[in-house]
């Protein structure tokens, strides 16, 4: 009798035993699976918020108020225009975020590539616009009441040097998307000294445009030959910001810059 109840004492503890190593490996195996359903899901999620999107042409705009288009009757300003114009040239979907500022200067915009939401974006971009300097040359008209040649040719040097800066940092954020940089215009060619003011902007575009060439997939994109002849037409009412003719013929100038793979596959 006492042999037959260690044998059965025996059976039920080994059976016991089984049991506890089999729950332990399903734990084991269940738990091991949830950690990698967990690990598949933040690279999911990781993956998802810092590659681009796909099938989307991301345009990342940014600078003063012309990108954020003062005097348009419609509020679009030329970027508004630029994403209409696109969409005519590409099946893909349009996405613009535009960031400008009305009054920012190229010391202001050095500071607001400082943010973290900023820099996001720029990295998120597939296309780039911005237009600054304006406000650095003008100042709200206050540098026509003294053409100081000695003055002006300061300040652009100063705006010389953060556009280098701007051109690097977004650079060094995205290094594949183009960036144009729309060019200025003289909103007082109809005005007296109209000669000095229009030599002046030439010569800011001229240095503008060779800080851009030292850099990869950067354009700087002319306007001044737009507004040139007839820049009463293209004016908004406080004779300084573009109307909404003067915002589209900027957009069509952009537009016509920008390629898409089909195109060159095409060609």
């Amino acid at each position: 009798m006492k042999k037959y109840t260690l044998t059965v004492v025996s059976i039920v503890s080994i059976a016991a035993t089984v049991l506890w190593l089999f729950g332990l490996g399903w734990t084991l195996q269940d738990q091991f699976s949830a950690n990698k359903k967990v690990s598949q899901l933040k690279e999911k999620t990781e993956s998802t918020s810092t590659e681009k999107q796909g099938g989307t042409l991301t345009i990342f705009a940014l600078g003063d108020s012309l990108t954020r288009g003062t005097g348009d009757a419609d509020g679009k300003g030329y970027t508004g225009y630029l994403t209409e114009r696109l969409k005519e040239k590409t099946d893909q979907e349009i996405n613009l975020l535009n960031t400008a500022i009305k009054g920012e200067t190229s010391r202001g915009l050095l500071k607001q590539l400082q943010q973290s939401e900023i820099q996001r974006q720029a990295k998120q971009a597939d296309v780039i616009v911005m237009t600054i300097g304006g406000n650095d040359l003008f100042q709200q008209g206050a540098a026509l009441e003294n053409l100081d040649n000695n003055a002006i040719n300061g300040k652009k040097q100063i705006y010389i040097s953060n556009v280098k800066k701007i051109y690097t940092q977004l650079r060094e954020l995205n290094p594949e998307a183009v960036i144009y940089h729309v060019g200025l215009y003289n909103p007082f060619s109809n005005m007296p000294d109209s000669k000095t003011t229009s030599s002046i902007v030439r010569n800011w575009n001229f240095q503008s445009a060779e800080t851009a060439a030292g850099f990869d997939n950067i354009v700087y994109v002319p306007t001044f030959d737009l507004f040139q002849l007839q820049v009463e037409n293209y004016l908004y009412t406080d004779q300084f910001h573009p109307n909404t003719e003067g915002y589209k013929l900027i957009a069509e100038r952009v537009a016509s810059l920008i390629k898409f793979e089909q195109e060159e596959n095409e060609s």
